[in-house]
């Protein structure tokens, strides 16, 4: 009776996965289709299946189609964990990557490497992967600094470290030249897939793999940390240790992934509530759920992205456009006491 009903409890987030699943192989498919060059379903199969196709079209598949299409599965899935867990831990329904200050550190980074060192894509990279991981260390450090490990105090350094990467930006780019490297700023700020490559998701994919395991390794931890402190204090949960851990982790997964695309909005925020109001809980279920509901959009914003414009639109309008009506959804919805 009670494995029966338990069964029945899991009905809809069994619904949920296959409904999502069906979603991101789809959008992944049609990723790899679509594009200036048209790739056909067929011509895939012959790819995979060792048959015969044009050079050319081996070449779009395995050095453009197929790179950009993973890159943005984990980009997705990535920043849809990372904001899951953020909202949890810091029991905030509006906490996004930007909370602690990684995408405005990672942002400083890249426009302190193109400013310096030019437009190279591999100084860009580094530039955003060790600015996000500073901007979390400074957030660190100044908790420490104030002696007040609580939640409050980790999403107050947040917004000290993020305003202080937002005017140096600013700073930045009043004296960044306007021919080439004020503009360069401005669309990384954006986000982009149009310069991604095997050997970039390559280099970028033990950082991720570490990230996201890592998350999912300590996921009973990240539900512990989403209730009261001193609740999580009689639990035997050492706050500051596992709040460290889980803090560097996300970082490292959202640094990871903005060092390559660039900044990415809105789906760090969205995907955790289109998974809650799927399954109306949340557990580890729906951080599995946000990460998949994450790379599905991310997947779909960027075949627009490159359907719309020939040229390719930088991805956050196309993530902005996808998120804004479900952000307003979701807020009626909770006003109505639905959610």
């Amino acid at each position: 009776m009670q494995e029966g009903t338990m069964l029945q409890s899991r009905k809809p987030v069994i619904r949920s996965y296959r409904l999502v699943g069906a979603c991101i192989a789809a959008a992944f498919i049609a990723s790899i289709c679509i594009g200036n060059f048209p790739i056909t379903v067929k011509e895939i199969i012959a790819i995979l299946t060792g048959g015969e196709v044009s050079t050319m079209t081996r070449n779009v598949f395995f050095t453009l189609r197929l790179p950009r299409a993973c890159m943005g599965l984990m980009a997705g899935a990535g920043l849809g964990v990372a904001g899951s867990v953020y909202q949890m831990i810091f029991r905030n329904p509006l906490a996004s990557p930007d909370i602690i200050g990684v995408s405005s550190g990672a942002n400083l980074g890249a426009a302190i490497a193109i400013v310096s060192v030019g437009i190279g894509i591999g100084g860009i990279a580094i530039g955003a992967f060790a600015g996000g991981l500073l901007a979390v260390g400074f957030v660190m450090l100044l908790v420490r600094a104030t002696r007040a490990n609580t939640t409050a105090t980790y999403v107050l350094a947040g917004i000290v470290i993020s305003a202080v990467a937002k005017s140096a930006i600013m700073l930045l780019k009043y004296y960044a030249d306007s021919e080439s490297n004020l503009a360069a700023i401005e669309y990384w700020t954006m986000g982009s897939f149009a310069g991604v490559t095997a050997s970039k998701v390559l280099s970028v994919l033990p950082f991720w793999l570490i990230g996201f395991a890592g998350l999912f390794l300590l996921r009973r931890q990240v539900g512990l940390l989403s209730l009261n402190e001193e609740e999580c204090r009689m639990l035997g949960v050492r706050l500051h240790r596992v709040r460290l851990a889980v803090l560097s982790l996300s970082t490292l997964l959202v640094a990871s992934i903005v060092s390559i695309t660039g900044l990415i909005s809105f789906i760090g925020l969205i995907a955790p509530h289109i998974s809650r109001m799927m399954i109306k809980r949340e557990n580890t279920d729906t951080m599995v759920l946000a990460a998949m509901v994450g790379g599905a959009v991310m997947l779909i914003a960027d075949i627009l992205a490159r359907s719309l414009y020939a040229g390719g639109l930088p991805i956050s309008i196309l993530t902005t456009i996808i998120g804004v009506p479900v952000l307003a959804y979701f807020m009626c919805k909770r006003k109505e006491g639905k959610v």
